[in-house]
């Protein structure tokens, strides 16, 4: 707090009440993969006085460990988004597939995926600005009303990527049709820092090139505002 660190362990840290104030709180995890070999990730989350939330996210590159298809972080709302609104390019978009697309501000109210005869990947949004999702329902027991929430992400040192989709990755996985789903009840929200390219740049069949891709043996850093 205020950049003093504070005793790490429990009960010591129990002795902090509701009434303890400070400037900036940073709070930070390091989450180690159950990759061989090992790695590590460092969410730090840096809270202001304003309530507003700093993300850093730090991957450490480890040799031996193959490519990833993307780097970043998932957030579940427990509820279905009635829309969200962004600032960034239009439509669908990869590293090597937005060359066609328009930057802009635009809408999104309908959260369903993209109609393949296979459910898979979609979604995806580059080069984003900032996003706001809003919800009339979030199963808050303390609300009184049900008016609408936003939740705003904004860029903080580069543009980001994002997919906002009523599933998991592994939901669309595990799905050979679109019945197989189940009902749309939640807002599944991914914040990316790398994203893999599709390739396919000879009717599908060549591979990703070598600019689109990710390697998990360097470091990967990115950093988003939540307001």
């Amino acid at each position: 707090m205020d950049g003093e660190l504070q005793k790490q362990y429990a009960p010591d840290n129990n002795s902090y009440g509701g009434d303890v104030a400070a400037g900036e709180i940073i709070v930070k995890y390091t989450y180690e993969t159950v990759s061989n070999p090992v790695t590590t990730v460092i969410v730090s989350y840096t809270i202001d006085v304003t309530g507003n939330i700093k993300v850093d996210v730090d991957y450490t590159g480890v040799k031996g460990l193959p490519e990833l298809p993307v780097f970043g972080m998932r957030f579940i709302m427990p509820t279905l988004a009635d829309k969200y609104m962004y600032k960034g390019l239009s439509g669908e978009t990869y590293p090597d597939r937005k060359a066609g697309a328009e930057k802009g501000i635009y809408e999104v109210s309908d959260l369903s995926l993209t109609p393949y005869l296979v459910p898979q990947e979609c979604g995806m949004r580059m080069d984003t600005e900032w996003l706001e999702i809003t919800r009339h329902a979030s199963l808050d027991n303390s609300r009184t009303d049900s008016s609408l929430q936003t939740l705003r992400i904004e860029e903080n040192d580069k543009a980001f990527a994002f997919s906002c989709l009523p599933y998991t990755a592994s939901e669309i996985e595990n799905a050979t049709h679109h019945e197989e789903l189940p009902p749309a009840r939640r807002t599944v929200l991914c914040v990316y820092g790398a994203v893999r390219g599709v390739g396919g740049i000879d009717s599908w069949g060549s591979d990703v090139e070598d600019d689109y891709r990710i390697s998990a043996e360097k470091d990967i850093h990115y950093s988003f505002i939540i307001r």
